[in-house]
């Protein structure tokens, strides 16, 4: 009885704590990663403006452009290729639809043998194939998620995916903007703010990936006030060149 019970403690913790982080990242990884893409680029093209010597004017002017462009770009981006992705998706379960409605005993035979492969018993697998085919509805979505890998139910919105990326981006954009917005008269507290939203980003990042907080939102910072730098560094010779 103690060994019984000790294994239905121990059955219990493991099922309590065997829980795993989000690995396809949700709504997480594209609003984190948006965000962490207009800080960047337009953190990248005002440094660059900034260090052709122009006007503080020139600079809210160009942040504020970057950011409406930027913005844009990627919900137009975004909202084209998850449609995209959909259509195909959607093509490919018309397929599926009509080879289970014409064939329905190969597609039968096609979803056991896909079974026996994972190791189930040709008896077994043939009779869990038999009683899920059923319901043509319920073998589509088998079908589909073990074929495509995709759930008919729960197929992505180019609308939630183009407003959450125009949104994402345009909240990172305006990070470096902003201390001029406010009155600022030089470029290091815009560049500042936009290395502590970088930073915090890769922080958040650490959520769906294995590394720590602090690695995460360092290399982001790395990586981004790299690219300032750069930019910044070239804006001044051009703007050298030019004058």
């Amino acid at each position: 009885m103690a060994i019984i019970e000790t294994e239905a403690t121990l059955h219990e913790a493991h099922r309590d704590n065997h829980t795993h982080r989000d690995v396809n990242g949700g709504w997480l990884r594209p609003a984190v990663f948006g965000a962490m893409d207009g800080l960047v680029s337009n953190l990248a093209l005002m440094t660059g403006v900034a260090g052709g010597s122009v006007s503080q004017q020139t600079i809210i002017i160009t942040g504020l452009a970057g950011l409406a462009a930027g913005a844009f770009s990627m919900a137009a981006g975004e909202y084209t290729s998850v449609a995209s992705q959909r259509e195909l998706v959607e093509a490919e379960l018309a397929v599926e639809r009509r080879e289970l409605r014409k064939h329905p005993e190969d597609e039968e035979e096609e979803l056991a043998k896909l079974y026996e492969t994972r190791g189930v018993e040709p008896a077994l697998a043939r009779e869990v194939a038999k009683q899920l085919s059923r319901d043509p509805e319920q073998a589509l979505e088998i079908h589909a998620r073990e074929e495509l890998g995709v759930d008919p139910g729960d197929l992505p919105s180019p609308l939630v995916a183009a407003v959450s990326s125009f949104g994402s981006f345009a909240l990172g954009a305006l990070l470096p903007v902003l201390p001029y917005l406010l009155g600022a008269h030089a470029l290091w507290p815009a560049v500042l703010l936009a290395l502590l939203g970088l930073f915090a980003c890769g922080a958040v990042v650490a959520k769906v990936t294995a590394r720590t907080w602090w690695f995460s939102g360092l290399r982001q910072l790395a990586l981004g006030g790299a690219a300032a730098g750069v930019t910044y560094v070239l804006g001044s010779l051009f703007g050298t060149a030019v004058g």
